[in-house]
């Protein structure tokens, strides 16, 4: 995945959370509706036909993962607006790839492994 990288993230925390945050129909959306260009809170709401604040909630989630990010800017009337962008990235799943991610992993799910173990 290319994207602004947070150092203290593994690769399989990475992958995890860009997955997680696309796999909602709302977010794929909203990714596909910035891949045409910026746009803001308003705007995008009503291009993608979704609530102001349903919309938040899930630009909140696709920052988090770095997939959009956003800035407030001036209007000339000097209304605050937020706009928004896809930033660059790429995923490459292969199962190499994901064998990879999932050695990296900080944290291994509920019901994992461990949760197995405990079981028998």
């Amino acid at each position: 995945m290319k994207a602004k990288t947070d150092h203290s993230a593994s690769p399989g925390d990475e992958l995890l959370r860009a997955l997680s945050a696309l796999a909602n129909p709302h977010r794929l959306r909203i990714v596909a509706a910035l891949a045409g260009g910026r746009n803001y809170v308003s705007g995008l709401a009503r291009e993608i036909g979704i609530s102001r604040p349903l919309l938040h909630m899930h630009l909140q989630r696709l920052e988090a993962a770095r997939l959009v990010s956003g800035n407030l800017e001036l209007s000339e009337d000097g209304k605050a607006m937020k706009y928004f962008e896809v930033t660059s990235f790429a995923l490459a799943l292969t199962p190499e790839t994901v064998a990879e991610a999932a050695r990296t992993l900080s944290a291994e799910p509920p019901g994992g492994q461990r949760g197995r173990e405990q079981q028998q």
